[in-house]
């Protein structure tokens, strides 16, 4: 979970760093719980680019994820904890004592060999599954479902955690990593502990290539461009943007304007999360 920091060979080598990737136990991945994955390059049916800077890329096979945690009251065993190249945490392969494989997103402090389950009364350990209403204030959970029985749906990225804060009547409070206050229905599952990878965010990805590996394409900045092709672009030399607000490519404003609709959620925030 450390960074690497790599001897400076070449201009790009200075300040490119990655994973020591020390808690991977396994490194070839459970063939029954692969699925291939298609790419589009950010184009449509019509080979028509929708999409921009899509494109590329190293190929790569879906990892089928448990985020419901339906198996209630059948134990599992960890055995190996896995790189998943479709996420930014690590994955956890479970397997159950009905025979069953499951990958589920790999908490922090869970190791090779514990035992987890999904259960109203299981333990409050890393891992382990339950509904909101079970569990305690102050504690941290991730992969939280927002409609019952859906499946985890937020808070599933490296080193993520919710806050149990508050409980009443039908629902729970919780402080999402953003800082935002959300009522969630009691019912709705969650998984105890922070999720790992925890230092996935203090990466420098250190040169283009890398990005390019990723399936990233360049952004180019409007300003360079012709007045044709972003409301930016033209001007002798190097000129500002020129415009009382930032543009879109599509002259919509870039800065300032709201584009959050009246969501039918929206009740259910109590706070909105901190300006970052």
């Amino acid at each position: 979970m450390a960074v690497k920091q790599y001897k400076p060979t070449s201009p790009a080598r200075r300040y490119y760093t990655g994973s020591t990737f020390e808690e991977i136990t396994k490194s070839t991945p459970e063939k029954s719980l692969l699925k291939p994955k298609k790419r589009t390059g950010g184009r449509n049916n019509s080979g028509k680019l929708t999409v921009r800077h899509h494109g590329g890329g190293h190929k790569q096979m879906y990892r089928v994820i448990d985020f419901k945690r339906d198996k209630i009251g059948v134990p599992g065993k960890v055995a190996a904890i896995e790189y998943d190249p479709n996420r930014s945490a690590r994955i956890a392969l479970i397997n159950y004592a009905d025979g069953e494989k499951r990958y589920i997103i790999w908490p922090l402090e869970l190791k090779v060999g514990d035992t987890v389950i999904a259960d109203t009364a299981a333990d409050i350990k890393p891992g382990n599954s339950m509904p909101l209403s079970s569990i305690p204030l102050g504690t941290l959970v991730h992969n939280i479902e927002l409609k019952i029985g859906k499946g985890g749906q937020i808070v599933r990225s490296a080193g993520g955690s919710a806050q149990v804060m508050a409980k009443e009547g039908r629902y729970v409070q919780l402080r999402l990593p953003s800082g935002e206050m959300r009522n969630v229905l009691a019912a709705c599952y969650a998984t105890i502990g922070q999720i790992g990878n925890v230092d996935h965010g203090n990466i420098s990805i250190g040169k283009a290539g890398r990005t390019r590996w990723m399936g990233i394409r360049p952004t180019v900045r409007g300003v360079v461009m012709n007045p044709c092709d972003h409301p930016h672009g033209g001007g002798e030399g190097k000129s500002p943007v020129g415009r009382k607000t930032p543009m879109t490519k599509w002259g919509k404003p870039a800065q300032g304007m709201k584009t959050r609709g009246k969501k039918q959620s929206d009740k259910y925030i109590v706070r909105r999360r901190s300006s970052k």
